[in-house]
Order: C-alpha cells, then sequence, then structure tokens
C-alpha cells in the first residue's frame, strides 16, 4: 500500500500545527463559530448531536495492520472505545472532545493517517473497490489511480470552497462494485482493442435529495489526461453550480439543468487550456504510484492444500455456509478474499470495538501480509489468505463475533449512525437495522432469499445508501414523529437504478411486518432463476404495494 514520502509527511505535519492554533484561536474567541466552521470541517470535524464526530480519511479503504491499532488505542485515548466505519471505506469517532482532536491529528500523523478533506465544499476522499488488486475480474488496479487522485485533489487551493462536497469513485473491474454511476465523478477503467487503458469518465451521479444516475461525459478519455480532465470537470461545476441553495449545490442538478451535452461541450471547452499541461500524466509517474502496489510474496499453495480446502467444505456445513457468503474468489489460484462481518445485533452495523481492531491487526499481520480493506457495506476485507489457513481464520473470526455467514444477504444492512448520534438525522436507524436482523435471523431463510441488499439512512442525505438498495428504508419526520418509507428496486451496481417508494411511510413497529410482506411477495411471484430485483423489475410496484397495504 501506500506510503507516504518525505512531501506528504510534511504536508499532514503542518496541517495538524495549522489546525492546533485555530483551535486554539477559537477556543480563545478570536475565531467566532462561521469562522471556524470550515476550517474544523476540512479536517473531518463535525458538531453532533450529543458530541463532536471526527471521520478520519481511509484512501480507498486501506489500512495496515499498524494503522489499525493505531486506530484502537485513539479510540480507547480519546473516545469511548470503539469506531464506525463508514459506506464511503472512513472511520468515525462519535465522542471526541474538541479540544483533544489536534492531538488525535497528531497521533493520526505517526502512522501516516489524516482526516484531511473528509467533510466540507471539497474533494473528499475517493473510493474504489475493496477487491482491487486482487479481483478474478479486474482488468486495471483501481488503486494507484486513486492514488495520483489523492495528491492532485489534497489541498488543491481552486477546489478547496466548491459549491458543494465532492465525490470520485474508480473501478477497474469488469463488475463494478465502487458505485462509480452515483458518485459526482465516476470513472471506469477499461481496455480498447489495441490494449490501450482509457478512461470512462461520468458526471453528475448521486444520492441525497435528489438521487442521480451518473451519465457519461467522455467514453474513450486516454489515461495520460486523467487529471487535466477531472480538472476541466471540477472547474465548471466550479464556476456554474449554485451557491444560493445548498440543496441544489452539487453537480448532478448542474448536469441535470444544463443537459449532458451541454455540460460536455463546457469541460471540452476548459479542458484546451489544460491538455498537455504540467499536470499530464506520463509512464514515469504512473510507475511511481504503481510501485507502491506490488504483489506480495505469496507463497505457493499446493494442490492438495487446494483440495483438502474443498473438502472440508463438502463435509462442514457451518464452514461451507462461511466460504460460500464470506470468501471470494482470487486472481491466484489457492488465495481467496475474507470478508470479516461488522453486522451483529448487539452493535450497530460498522461499529468496531477497540479490542477487535487490535485481533483484526493480529489477523491481518498473520494470514493478508498485514493488509486490510475497508468496504462500502461497512464490513472489512483480508485481501490474500492461503486456502489452507481459511479455516484457522474463521474459527479466529467465529471467536471475535465477525465470522457472521451473512455478507451478501438480507442481514448484511448497510446503516447510518441516524438519530443516536447524528444531528442531521430525522429518525433512528441502528434500532430498525437491529429491529430486521432479530426478525430475519434464520440463516436457511436468508440462503433461500438470495442475495439482497437492504440500505437505511435516517435522512434525506442518504449516508445509508437507501435509493439504491434493492429494499432501502429512510426515516421521516411528521410533525415531530418518527416515521420510515421504504422503497424498493435500488441497485448501486452496472445496471444501476434508483428505488421507487412504495407508499405512505411506517410507525417503527411495523418496519419488520413492511419487510417480511414484502419479502413474501417476492417468494410467492420469484421464478427459478431470479434473484430479488429481478423479480421485482419483472412485476413491478404494484403487487408489492397492494400486499402492504392491503
Amino acid at each position: 500500500m501506500y506510503r507516504y514520502d518525505i512531501h506528504d509527511q510534511t504536508l499532514v505535519d503542518e496541517r495538524v500545527a495549522q489546525f492546533r492554533d485555530q483551535m486554539e484561536r477559537y477556543r480563545a474567541g478570536r475565531l467566532s463559530d462561521a469562522e471556524f466552521l470550515p476550517l474544523r470541517l476540512q479536517n473531518g470535524l463535525y458538531i453532533q448531536r450529543h458530541a463532536p464526530m471526527l471521520r478520519i480519511a481511509i484512501p480507498y479503504g486501506m489500512l495496515a495492520g499498524h494503522q489499525l491499532r493505531a486506530l484502537a488505542e485513539i479510540t480507547r485515548r480519546y473516545d469511548r472505545g470503539y469506531g464506525h466505519f463508514t459506506t464511503r471505506q472512513n472511520l468515525q469517532l462519535n465522542w471526541p472532545k474538541m479540544e483533544d482532536v489536534p492531538d488525535i491529528l497528531a497521533d493520526l500523523a505517526k502512522v501516516q493517517m489524516h482526516a484531511i478533506q473528509t467533510s466540507g465544499n471539497c474533494i473528499r476522499n475517493t473510493t474504489s473497490d475493496q477487491f482491487a488488486g486482487i479481483a478474478k475480474d479486474e482488468v486495471e488496479d483501481p488503486r494507484p489511480w486513486c492514488e495520483l487522485i489523492r495528491q492532485w485533489s489534497t489541498l488543491h487551493p481552486e477546489f478547496a470552497y466548491l459549491p458543494r462536497k465532492f465525490k470520485i469513485a474508480v473501478s477497474g473491474a469488469t463488475t463494478d462494485r465502487a458505485a462509480i454511476q452515483v458518485h459526482d465523478i465516476g470513472l471506469r477503467l477499461w481496455h480498447n482493442e489495441d490494449g490501450e487503458l482509457r478512461v470512462r469518465v461520468l458526471a453528475g451521479g448521486g444520492l441525497g435529495r435528489t438521487p442521480m444516475i451518473g451519465d457519461v461525459v467522455r467514453e474513450d478519455l486516454p489515461w495520460q489526461h486523467l487529471l487535466t480532465y477531472l480538472e476541466a470537470c471540477v472547474r465548471v461545476y466550479n464556476q456554474f453550480g449554485r451557491r444560493d441553495n445548498k440543496f441544489k449545490a452539487r453537480i448532478k442538478i448542474l448536469v441535470k439543468a444544463l443537459g449532458i451535452e451541454e455540460y460536455r461541450r463546457r469541460v471540452e471547452e476548459e479542458w484546451v487550456y489544460l491538455k498537455d499541461g504540467p499536470q499530464t500524466l506520463n509512464q514515469a509517474a504512473v510507475d511511481a504510484a504503481k510501485a507502491h502496489f506490488p504483489e506480495p510474496d505469496r507463497r505457493a499453495v499446493s494442490s492438495d492444500a487446494i483440495q483438502a480446502f474443498e473438502t472440508l467444505r463438502q463435509e462442514n456445513r457451518a464452514f461451507a455456509r462461511f466460504v460460500t457468503n464470506n470468501v471470494t474468489d482470487h486472481k491466484v489460484p489457492g488465495y481467496k478474499a475474507v470478508t470479516l462481518s461488522l453486522k451483529r445485533r448487539e452493535h450497530a452495523p460498522g461499529d468496531v470495538t477497540a479490542d477487535q481492531m487490535d485481533a483484526v491487526a493480529d489477523l491481518a499481520d498473520r494470514y493478508s501480509f498485514s493488509e486490510i480493506r475497508v468496504t462500502h457495506e461497512q464490513n472489512l476485507v483480508l485481501s490474500d489468505v492461503p486456502v489452507d489457513e481459511i479455516e484457522s481464520l474463521w474459527q479466529a473470526l467465529e471467536d471475535l463475533g465477525m465470522a457472521n455467514p451473512t455478507i451478501g444477504t438480507l442481514n448484511d444492512i448497510i446503516c447510518c449512525p441516524g438519530g443516536d448520534y447524528c444531528a442531521l438525522a430525522n429518525a433512528v436507524s441502528i434500532p430498525i437495522a437491529q429491529s430486521l436482523q432479530q426478525r430475519f435471523e434464520d440463516l436457511d431463510f436468508l440462503y433461500d432469499l438470495g442475495p439482497l441488499d437492504l440500505n437505511i439512512s435516517g435522512c434525506m442525505n442518504a449516508c445509508g445508501h437507501h435509493h439504491v438498495g434493492h429494499i432501502g428504508i429512510l426515516g421521516v419526520d411528521k410533525k415531530g414523529e418518527e416515521y420510515y418509507q421504504v422503497s424498493l428496486g435500488g441497485n448501486a451496481t452496472d445496471d444501476a437504478s434508483l428505488g421507487k417508494i412504495l407508499g405512505p411511510s411506517f410507525f417503527k413497529e411495523d418496519v419488520p411486518d413492511v419487510i417480511d410482506k414484502v419479502l413474501q411477495v417476492y417468494i410467492e411471484q420469484r421464478t427459478d432463476e431470479e434473484r430479488f430485483l429481478d423479480t421485482y423489475r419483472r412485476i413491478g410496484l404494484k403487487p408489492f404495494k397492494e400486499r402492504v397495504y392491503a
């Protein structure tokens, strides 16, 4: 993974010193709340319902074991002994004291981490595929390109005060696992018939109050022009995006208002001044970035070991369930990627205790070259596990409570912190997730349903990505009362779609029954080959609506 050079470390250290001074001036009354607001936001510091919240950047979702141990120690020293992994592959601390934040940032800097641009109207942390570099269907490793974007976008002077926040996602596989169609800018790496790397650029996607699917701006951008073209895209947004209404300030509103053809024309017009300029990439720059992501020194795994793994899978039902749901094929024979479930009823989805972080770091050291990935589904991944060690890893995960064989099922719920923490939320999210996990905990039933994404957000900001859940749940406020709106048919992968609202919202207590009725319609109507999304797209919203509101 990427290691800081002297320039990175100097930048982060100086940023810590700068924010420490800003914090001291704010606490002394020499900076007003309004003056301090953009300063703290661009260092990841929010003021939430009960306490400050600090969002820590995990660039493109990659952590080293020593970094995860540092996060564990930070949660013990400055928080309540746990952290929350988000859908954007970051980590949030929900209870730090404001005056401690400069010390937290200083501790992060010691392990090459930071909270720069994890909030504010700037280019946020670039996200990618949690299986980048090891996926069997990958055509180009997106991690070096994410790193080049990180370097380009960090403290970019022209884009420090955009009309609104700006998010970029990069995918390099034939299957999109980075949700590029619902980002401000989505990038797809591909090869043309001559084997040359090209970039498909999408713009104007996003969730929140006005969800939209992005449109293609450029289909076949040569890789050399990635940064200059991105700069042109953001410049057009920075110049023409609305600043008079924050609810209409995202790039998706601009692209919709202009139309994709006019937005594309303006980008191309702006690009004339940037193309072939100093930010044009050359092979040496790309090679330097790729050098940070070498293939690990994997030992050979014998065919006998691979056969023994398959035999164990056939003979041990519990192990087979874990492998089927939590283990992903790897590009190297004899290796797998293993997903650690962070979905237990006694914890909020995505929450991990400090002790668990330490334990996962130890497991990463032992089984996966000290590397951990954070997923968009709020789980963790060990990316390089030999098949002859998966059984012992599974047993260790059982002891940690992270071996739930439910990845990709209804019980692998995505959920924002909601009203229990967030000042923006209309309703709680975590209790809804827990009630659904309790209602639908039978594994045989979950497996019979097949792959099913259920996402929960506590407000229209959609941090829980409810718009692209096969089943989405949104907390809404009705005259001070918490209600929940259900939508069906969303999807964040290649054939992306936005869910349609089922109808009037429901009391909290009714949500499990509503979801049960939705599932019963699916079970009754599906064919042998269909998954939930297939059935929904074939029969439409009406049968579900009739059953739920009968």
